[in-house]
């Protein structure tokens, strides 16, 4: 159902493209350029989005700039929902930051994504990928395929991997919830972004404290995803989440004040 003509042909290009790349890195990786050529060219494509995560970022930043009226208002209008989520959308808008905008870098890259997850999980890119191998193990095996000889310990490194991972990015979710002062990461209402805005908007609403439970759980879902895609898409899976782990380090460290900048310049 997923391989209708646009996105055949897109994966088509993407396959031709890593096969070139793998050809370029034979005389330096040997039998490992398949491997090697998959984590470069997913470095590549999310370079390539990488402006629509710096413009998500500058969003949440906008938006966390307003919490203190945010919270003011909450304080203010607390008995009256409707007229909070209105005085809220009057702030962002005046404020010339959208409170939707921080999710539309995340819908533009879906696409890029889907063709990323057709290309290293099926034989759709016609390039023969997953007949090739890493450390003696086809690139096309699966966890569930057996654990013998080197699959079991490229599995494990590859899983473990995903869980440091998951459990950096868990720990982060939960600290920018503690930042808050909500204690529990929450959406703007009407779907406006997370807590890591540091507006808390939503802290009251009904269910905001089961979701900031929940909410730190999902990064540990790409360990369970690995289970059941093959080795090349397990390779992928590896290289764009540490990518993201990366970008969330530089992009959302913390940013010196203007008093702090004096400061130091003294």
């Amino acid at each position: 159902m997923l391989a209708f003509a646009p996105l055949h042909a897109t994966v088509g290009v993407a396959g031709t493209a890593l096969a070139h790349l793998t050809a370029l890195l034979e005389p330096i990786a040997g039998g490992a350029a398949t491997a090697a050529a998959i984590v470069l060219f997913t470095v590549a494509v999310r370079l390539l989005i990488s402006p629509l995560t710096v413009a998500q970022v500058c969003g949440e930043r906008r938006r966390a700039a307003l919490a203190p009226q945010v919270r003011e208002l909450q304080q203010r209008y607390a008995n009256d929902p409707t007229r909070l989520q209105s005085e809220i959308f009057a702030l962002y808008r005046s404020a010339g930051a959208n409170p939707v905008a921080g999710c539309l870098p995340m819908l533009l890259q879906a696409p890029f994504l889907l063709v990323m997850y057709r290309l290293f999980s099926t034989a759709e890119g016609g390039t023969g990928l997953l007949d090739e191998r890493l450390a003696g193990v086809s690139l096309g095996h699966h966890f569930g395929d057996g654990l013998a000889g080197a699959a079991g310990p490229l599995f494990a490194l590859l899983l473990t991997a995903l869980a440091v991972l998951a459990w950096l990015s868990s720990r982060r979710m939960r600290r920018a919830a503690a930042g808050t002062g909500a204690g529990t990461p929450v959406p703007v209402p009407a779907g406006g972004g997370s807590a890591r805005d540091g507006d808390g908007a939503a802290a009251g609403l009904p269910g905001a404290a089961l979701l900031g439970r929940l909410l730190p759980l999902l990064p540990y879902t790409t360990v369970l995803v690995a289970l059941v895609l093959p080795l090349a898409a397990v390779l992928y899976l590896v290289t764009t989440t540490a990518w993201t782990a990366l970008e969330r380090a530089v992009l959302r460290r913390p940013q010196a004040s203007p008093a702090d900048t004096a400061t130091a310049r003294r």
